[in-house]
């Protein structure tokens, strides 16, 4: 993770610097998210049927050589185009191990601690998405290219740290009709209120907030703080987030967890829209850190409703479809800040995002009174045996 947070961090900067477009960074996002959307059903197909571990070895090792590759074509001088397609190429690895890797937490602890065992796995990712950009911003004062070895030396690592791990960890998908396996991961949220819920509001609440996409922009143009402050800016949601983490962490689950979901949310929006206005460093790297402290309550609510919510046999392919709503609106949310960036302004691009998300929370609360008054994190979904029951009988 936190080679990949490097990579990103030089990846925004480079393109910025090649093309002076917020357009450019814009389709750093839709490079991402295609193969997000193209791959993730087969992904999750591919998790339930095979060997988890062996998926993700193999998506690591597919990360280390395309890092590689851009590493070439930046010392090279290489075209953008060809950075764009090793980024899709990038993103399709990505999502070849996304649904195996979410899979895998339910697998190695209880239920009864399962939401602090989330906790302490996004304080790990938060410490990652905290010290890699800082580490991105210094390593791109001094080479860009070297940003993208450090990022391949970091998934090679992480592959063979997998490949030695031991585990169980595979579903019911090869006992089914390829085509019902492939699909079934959709049924199964589609008839599971409580998590399409959450899907959606994650989906369009991070569409709409996507600003981290436009963080060259305000460091360069905006803020005047160059690639270092560029790397701190990028770290400061991770900041937020480690902290926060580790206090969900340290305390019981959450009773109301429902409305906190909304509630923080709808605190992101807010906070992202102060960050949109403000033309000091200070209060910026302040208002990011807020916006990763509130996605931390809405990362670890969510993430234990849908595990828990979800038989372990079905686990990768939901996994997958909530990549999709997830992952690749986050993508497609760069696209969007960057497309609104490029005709109206980077300052109208975020704080119409935060309104945007401002009006999702509104909007889910009224027509979801189920995800309103969901109740403590371990708290058993009423729906999830009607669902299984279903899935049982075929």
């Amino acid at each position: 993770m936190i080679g990949t947070q490097i990579q990103g961090v030089a990846i925004a900067w480079e393109m910025y610097q090649l093309t002076g477009e917020a357009l450019a960074l814009g389709f750093v996002g839709l490079a991402q998210a295609a193969p997000t959307m193209i791959f993730a059903l087969p992904s999750g197909y591919l998790a339930d049927r095979y060997s988890r571990k062996l998926m993700l070895v193999i998506s690591l090792v597919g990360m280390t050589i395309t890092s590689i590759l851009l590493a070439v074509v930046s010392y090279t001088s290489g075209s953008v185009a060809l950075m764009y397609a090793l980024l899709a190429l990038d993103a399709t690895f990505v999502t070849l191990g996304r649904p195996a890797r979410s899979a895998i937490l339910p697998q190695l602890v209880p239920r009864d601690i399962f939401p602090n065992a989330v906790a302490w796995n996004l304080n790990m990712m938060k410490l990652s998405w905290m010290t890699g950009p800082a580490i991105g911003g210094l390593v791109i004062l001094w080479s860009v290219p070297l940003a993208f070895v450090l990022a391949a030396v970091g998934s090679t690592l992480c592959a063979v740290l997998m490949a030695r791990m031991s585990f169980r960890g595979r579903g019911s998908a090869g006992s089914e009709p390829p085509i019902q396996a492939l699909v079934g991961g959709l049924k199964f949220i589609r008839d599971n209120r409580l998590v399409l819920s959450l899907m959606s509001l994650d989906m369009f609440a991070v569409l709409f907030g996507g600003a981290v996409y436009l963080l060259p922009i305000y460091a360069e143009d905006i803020l005047l703080v160059g690639p270092q402050g560029f790397g701190w800016l990028r770290a400061a949601p991770a900041v937020g987030a480690f902290c926060m983490s580790m206090l969900i962490a340290h305390l019981p689950p959450m009773k109301r967890a429902g409305r906190n979901l909304l509630m923080a949310v709808g605190a992101f929006g807010l906070v992202t829209i102060v960050f949109g206005v403000s033309t000091s460093f200070w209060l910026s790297f302040a208002m990011l850190f807020l916006t990763g402290l509130f996605d931390s309550v809405s990362m670890v609510v969510r993430h234990t409703l849908i595990q828990l919510a979800t038989p372990d046999e079905m686990r990768g392919r939901v996994s997958a479809v909530s990549g999709v709503f997830i992952s690749a609106s986050n993508e497609l949310g760069g696209l969007e800040s960057g497309v609104v960036a490029h005709w109206f302004g980077p300052v109208a691009s975020v704080v119409s995002g935060g309104l945007g998300t401002i009006g999702v929370v509104m909007a889910m609360a009224l027509v979801s009174p189920r995800l309103r008054r969901h109740g403590s994190l371990t708290e058993p979904d009423r729906q999830k045996t009607t669902t299984e029951s279903r899935l049982r009988s075929g």
